[in-house]
């Protein structure tokens, strides 16, 4: 379904299919002879979104662009089931496998792997030709990469990064609300420019 956000419509190559219960809103471009499986969603809500030519995005994978973050995919990448990436740079012939996340800011450099469960942090620069293990975790420019059981070294690389602000826009959170109500509060007022979408024919 191709959806009208912000009187922006999406625009998909006449070569590119996209399944029947995909949803593709707002300002998102999609090239040449590029797939979108069943079940994924492509939303440009409030930055936009550009797909390349020979993209494969696989059932259930959520891309967003943000206002101060576009979400940029280059040529021919596969883009796994359930993976999200939101407000980042996809190089070409990148493997982003299933239940990966690709967070804000990020790049990921040409024909890398981002394997089962990756993650790849706010603003991390990960460089070309890059191979990331299961499950493992990068952070930083240029990237380190972290085991699954690196918690603590994680989120130590992670406070130089501000997570609630780059991702959230959020410097210090409301004294008198929690961090999850001030996120609900500014999330639900932003969400609801989507009332005025049009599914388009």
């Amino acid at each position: 379904m191709l959806v009208e956000h912000n009187g922006k419509r999406p625009q998909v190559d006449a070569s590119a299919w996209i399944a029947p219960n995909a949803v593709i809103c707002g300002d998102v471009t999609i090239g040449r002879d590029t797939r979108v499986l069943y079940g994924a969603v492509i939303t440009a809500e409030t930055g936009p979104v550009t797909i390349g030519e020979s993209c494969i995005i696989m059932e259930q994978a959520v891309i967003r662009g943000v206002s101060r973050q576009p979400a940029r995919l280059g040529d021919h990448i596969l883009v796994g089931p359930h993976a999200h990436l939101t407000g980042c740079t996809i190089e070409n012939e990148v493997f982003i496998a299933t239940g990966s996340c690709v967070f804000n800011g990020a790049t990921i450099g040409a024909t890398s792997t981002v394997r089962i469960n990756g993650i790849v942090h706010i603003n991390t620069v990960l460089p070309a030709g890059t191979s990331m293990p299961i499950g493992w975790i990068a952070v930083g420019n240029p990237a380190r990469l972290f085991s699954p059981h690196d918690g603590e070294a994680v989120l130590e690389a992670l406070r130089a990064e501000r997570f609630s602000e780059t991702v959230f826009g959020i410097v210090k959170p409301d004294a008198e609300a929690s961090v999850g109500k001030t996120l609900a509060t500014r999330y639900a007022a932003g969400l609801a420019v989507h009332r005025d979408d049009q599914p388009l024919p």
